[in-house]
């Protein structure tokens, strides 16, 4: 996530309580949706690319799988996937895609060190992420997005 007043609304908001928002697709390059409250904006001119995400108008959340370029407030960015992989998280040309914004209590793992293969993926509460598991893992040292 950025560091903005968006992202730090929003994650104040996320520790309140979990944010269900609609998506819908758009353009060929984006699911966006409203959120039920508005953030601070900082808008900047924005050559997004796929896995950005970004603030609109300052109550709606956008999410890119392809590119586009407009006057954006950053918020973050899903690292680790393809444009492809990022097609299909995202659900690309679909609608009505109910998502729920939350974050939980983490024990603030920025690394994963042990003696066994590092191939291994875990979840921020430290316990191996077992197939399928969906969510935030932390895989050889880097935060990734299932």
């Amino acid at each position: 996530m950025r560091d903005n007043a968006a992202t730090q609304e929003l994650v104040t908001r996320l520790q309140q309580a979990p944010v269900t928002v609609t998506l819908n697709s758009s353009g060929g390059f984006e699911i966006w949706g409203a959120l039920d409250f508005s953030l601070t904006t900082s808008n900047e001119q924005v050559n997004a690319q796929p896995g950005d995400i970004v603030l609109y108008n300052g109550s709606n959340i956008c999410m890119f799988y392809g590119t586009n370029s407009w006057s954006y407030t950053r918020l973050g960015h899903i690292d680790n996937l393809s444009e492809n992989e990022l097609r299909s998280f995202l659900k690309a040309g679909e609608n009505n895609i109910s998502v729920t914004l939350s974050i939980s209590n983490t024990t603030g793992i920025s690394q994963v060190r042990t003696g066994e293969s590092q191939s291994k993926a875990y979840t921020l509460q430290g316990t191996i992420a077992q197939a399928g598991h969906k969510g935030i893992i932390i895989k050889n040292g880097r935060k990734i997005v299932r």
